[in-house]
């Protein structure tokens, strides 16, 4: 496959990574040469500086033969042009821009993307992916990381173990044995930096990080058993009211579980904007770093705080004063490595990283065959994947024991025509199901290629 990465920032450099990593073709275009020799030294990717909308641009880059352009710079006018450009002069059969202004996503405006309008065929918000991000870590309150898949019917959690975990230093296959109605496994392990495909003799620790899949309706038993409570998170202190900030807040109010909020935000003019297009939330207009703002906001009773703001310092800094509070969960929203590490030396919970949101979200769009979502985990050091098997799959039809599942990828839940199954060796895949697959990275082409569309199938 040949694609064109425009943008080469982080997100376009990961981007480029990851697909390169697949075996795919790459040409990153950027108009910083500086950024497209760094690029081009790091990873195995071609690259073209100029402008990502011209069409000569396209042109030496190879759209003539492209396969898919992904627009990722940082105007959004200039990623829906190169996708204009590449639609009309090239024909380039797939193209992906990355929208930040929410203005262009607004549900009233939904005809502007299409074959008819503006020819692209996913346009993604990295505001509205980390804002419902967000929203999934107030449900797995215990949780460092959380997906749900298989038509929300599977949660995907990440969760750290500490010495008062009761199911240390016992063997996954008795700890299935112990639980045998709980619908959930264990499908990752941290341990020492590492990221592990545990096998069913493998025993937890502490200080171990494990990525567990669980029916919904038995996450919360699930963590139990793992030494974690998970209080629901009611109410909740929302630093930010910019695009992400806003677009939480939104959420919240339209959530069915009664989450209430308050946000808090510095700049006066954005306070009030926010407070015309909220209805029940209150807005407090001031800094978070000040105390008096975050006693008048109630952080010392609210159930968790979120930092959204675009500061990364102002994040890490307000979550570690709310914590002092006596605040029980907090979540920065960082885009540096470096205030990411020092979220975790300041005791804060779960740190979101935007370039990492939208990179699973574009990726799920570029997986070949039938994969319908992607999650990445870690540095990209895996994914959980959720893919449906087709009549022509090199699956269909057999026991998961005899479908050549490659070493470092575990099949965690199966949805089928019989429901929800945890399975094992002997459960025979058929035609319609979907799978959840959790994958290390040298796994990952090897599951990718067991869902492949076989060309009898067109």
């Amino acid at each position: 496959m040949k694609i064109i990465v425009c943008g080469a920032g982080r997100v376009g450099a990961q981007i480029a990574k990851r697909l390169s990593e697949d075996g795919a073709r790459v040409t990153v275009v950027d108009t910083n040469a500086n950024l497209i020799r760094r690029v081009t030294d790091s990873y195995d990717v071609a690259g073209v500086a100029g402008h990502a909308s011209h069409p000569d641009t396209l042109a030496r880059a190879g759209a003539a033969d492209a396969d898919m352009l992904i627009a990722a710079t940082a105007l959004d006018e200039v990623n829906m042009f190169a996708c204009q450009v590449a639609h009309s002069l090239f024909s380039v059969p797939r193209k992906i821009a990355r929208v930040r202004a929410q203005a262009y996503m607004h549900p009233r405006w939904a005809g502007l993307f299409g074959p008819e309008a503006a020819p692209i065929d996913v346009a993604i918000s990295p505001e509205t992916e980390v804002a419902e991000v967000a929203l999934s870590r107030l449900v797995t309150t215990a949780a460092f990381d959380s997906c749900t898949f298989l038509e929300g019917e599977v949660e995907f959690v990440g969760l750290t173990l500490d010495g008062d975990c009761p199911a240390l230093n016992t063997p996954l296959r008795q700890l299935g044995e112990l639980f045998s109605t709980l619908k959930a496994r264990i499908v990752g392990l941290r341990r020492n930096g590492v990221l592990l495909s545990p096998g069913p003799d493998d025993q937890l620790f502490d200080g171990d990080s494990v990525y567990f899949v669980a029916a919904r309706a038995d996450v919360a038993r699930s963590m139990a058993i793992l030494g974690r409570e998970n209080p629901p998170a009611k109410r909740v202190v929302v630093i930010g009211a910019g695009n992400v900030g806003l677009s939480l807040a939104q959420r919240v109010e339209a959530d069915p579980r009664g989450l209430r909020a308050k946000v808090i935000e510095r700049d006066r003019a954005r306070a009030e904007h926010a407070a015309d297009r909220l209805g029940r939330t209150v807005v407090l207009n001031g800094d978070a770093l000040d105390p008096a703002i975050l006693d008048e906001a109630g952080v010392a009773d609210a159930d968790a705080v979120l930092a959204l703001t675009d500061d990364d310092r102002a994040n890490v800094l307000s979550c570690a004063l709310a914590r002092q509070a006596g605040c029980p969960l907090s979540i920065a929203l960082t885009n540096d490595p470096v205030f990411s590490a020092l979220a975790g030396a300041l005791g804060i919970d779960v740190t979101i990283n935007p370039r990492a949101t939208t990179v699973s979200t574009i990726l799920r769009h570029v997986r070949r065959g039938r994969i319908r979502a992607v999650h990445a985990v870690g540095e990209g050091e895996a994914e959980a994947i959720e893919a449906q098997v087709l009549a022509t799959s090199p699956i269909a039809g057999k026991r998961l024991r005899d479908a050549d599942f490659p070493v470092g990828a575990t099949v965690g839940a199966v949805l089928g025509r019989d429901g929800l199954t945890m399975p094992t060796g002997d459960t025979v895949v058929r035609e319609g199901d979907l799978l959840l697959v959790f994958a290390l990275r040298d796994a990952m082409r090897r599951v990718e290629a067991l869902f492949r569309v076989s060309i009898d199938f067109f």
